[in-house]
C-alpha cells in the first residue's frame, strides 16, 4: 500500500466489461453531483428512485434536487430498512413503482441506500422490462466497498440468503464518503468486515496497512477513501476475471458460509447480527477450520481474531446474543449454502494471511465436528 496523502479527496474505480463497462466514483459530495453524473453517462431523462425509511430523511430530497437539476424526473419508494425486506413481497413493489414510473430501459432505477436496498433494487432493475438502466448510490461502508459493486443482486427466502436473483451490474456507483459519518459505530464497523475481507483474500499488504492504519479509517478523511477504492479495486478485479462466479469470484465468499448460516440461526434480526458481524465471524471461522485441518498456521488465525477484535467487531459464535439452533441446524444452512456433493462442501479456506482459495472438497463431517467444537 502506498503512503496516504491529504491530497486524495475522490478517487475513481474503472469496472471494464467492455460494452457493460461502468465508473465507480468514491469522494465527498456525490449526492449534489449526482444528477450532473448520471446524465453525462445515461440518456434516459426518468428515474425511480428505491430507499427506506432509514435513508429517506437524509438523503433523499438532496437527490431529487440534483436529478431535477440536470432535468431528469423521478418518483420514489420508500421501504422499510432491514434484512427482511429482501422479499418477494418487496420487490414485487418495487417491481410495480418501477413500472408505474414509467421507466424504459435507457431510463435508471436508484438504489439510494445499503446493501438491501441495492440488492432488491438491482434485482428489480434486472428483470423489469427484462432489464433497465441501473444506478447505485450506496449509503453504508459495507455497500461502498462490496453489494454496490459487481452486478449480484437478489432476495432471500426461508431456505436462505441470496438464493433467487440475477446478475445485473450498474451503469453507475456514487460512493458519496460524506454520508459514512451517520452510521452508528456498529454499521460502520460491520461494514469494515468486509473492507478486510480483501486483504485477507489476496492482499496480504492490504492487511497489514489496514492493522497499522484501522483508526485513521474509522475516523475519516484520506484514509477511509483509501481504504474504500482499494476494496473497489480488489472487487472490480475479481469481477472482471470471473463476472459470474464460475471460479475465482467464489473467493470473494470468505467468511460467508459460516456467515450465512449464522444470519439464517438468528432469523436475519438485526438486533441480534448483521451481516458484516456474520462475516467477520465466518472469516475467523474459516481460517480457524483452515489451521485445524493443517492449512494454515494457528498465527495467522490469531492475527485474524486479534484484528477484528481490536475494530470492536465478534469473532465467534458466541458472540451472538441469545441461544443459537444447535450445530446440525446450522449445518443444513450451510449445505443449503453451498450444496452437498457425494458428501462434499465448497468452501473458501486460506493457507494463510492473503492466501485463499477455492477448496471444492471440505468433507461435511469435518465441518459439523468443528461446528459442535465452536457451538457456545
Amino acid at each position: 500500500m502506498n503512503a496516504i496523502t491529504p491530497a486524495s479527496t475522490e478517487r475513481l474505480v474503472r469496472v471494464p466489461l467492455g460494452e457493460r463497462a461502468y465508473d465507480i466514483l468514491i469522494g465527498p459530495g456525490l449526492i449534489a453531483r449526482a444528477g450532473k453524473e448520471i446524465s453525462a453517462r445515461l440518456k434516459g431523462r426518468r428515474a425511480a428512485i428505491i430507499t427506506d425509511e432509514n435513508v429517506a430523511p437524509l438523503y433523499l430530497d438532496a437527490l431529487v434536487a440534483s436529478l431535477q437539476e440536470a432535468g431528469i424526473q423521478s418518483s420514489k419508494l420508500v421501504l422499510p430498512p432491514g434484512e427482511k425486506t429482501k422479499s418477494f413481497e418487496h420487490l414485487m413493489a418495487v417491481c410495480d413503482a418501477v413500472l408505474t414510473a414509467r421507466v424504459e430501459r435507457n431510463d435508471a432505477v436508484i438504489a439510494l441506500g445499503g446493501g438491501v436496498i441495492g440488492d432488491l433494487a438491482g434485482f428489480a432493475a434486472g428483470i423489469v422490462r427484462r432489464g433497465v438502466r441501473f444506478v447505485q448510490v450506496p449509503t453504508s461502508l459495507l455497500s461502498q466497498v462490496d453489494s454496490s459493486v459487481g452486478g449480484k443482486t437478489g432476495i432471500n427466502t426461508h431456505h436462505g440468503k441470496n438464493l433467487i436473483g440475477v446478475f445485473h451490474q450498474p451503469d453507475l456507483v456514487l460512493a458519496d464518503t460524506d454520508v459514512l459519518n451517520t452510521l452508528s459505530e456498529r454499521e460502520f464497523r460491520a461494514g469494515y468486515a468486509e473492507v478486510a475481507k480483501y486483504g485477507l483474500i489476496d492482499k496480504p499488504d492490504f492487511f497489514a496497512w489496514l492493522e497499522a492504519n484501522w483508526k485513521e479509517v474509522f475516523s475519516g478523511g484520506a484514509a477511509r477513501i483509501e481504504a474504500i477504492a482499494a476494496s473497489c479495486q480488489a472487487k472490480s478485479d475479481v469481477v472482471v476475471a470471473d463476472e459470474r462466479e464460475n471460479g475465482p469470484r467464489a473467493l470473494l465468499n470468505l467468511g460467508h458460509t459460516f456467515g450465512h448460516a449464522l444470519e439464517a440461526a438468528t432469523a436475519y434480526d438485526s438486533r441480534r447480527l448483521v451481516h458484516g458481524e456474520g462475516v467477520s465471524i465466518g472469516m475467523a471461522l474459516a481460517h480457524e477450520f483452515s489451521s485445524r485441518l493443517n492449512l494454515a498456521s494457528p498465527d495467522d488465525a490469531k492475527r485474524v481474531e486479534t484484528h477484528l477484535k481490536a475494530v470492536g467487531l465478534p469473532t465467534r459464535m458466541g458472540d451472538i446474543p441469545g441461544e443459537l439452533p444447535p450445530a446440525e441446524v446450522l449445518m443444513d444452512a450451510i449445505a443449503q449454502d453451498k450444496k452437498v456433493k457425494s458428501g462434499k462442501l465448497t468452501f473458501i479456506l486460506t493457507r494463510g494471511i492473503g492466501e485463499s482459495f477455492v477448496a471444492d472438497d471440505v468433507p461435511a463431517s469435518e465441518v459439523l465436528s468443528f461446528l459442535r467444537e465452536k457451538h457456545p
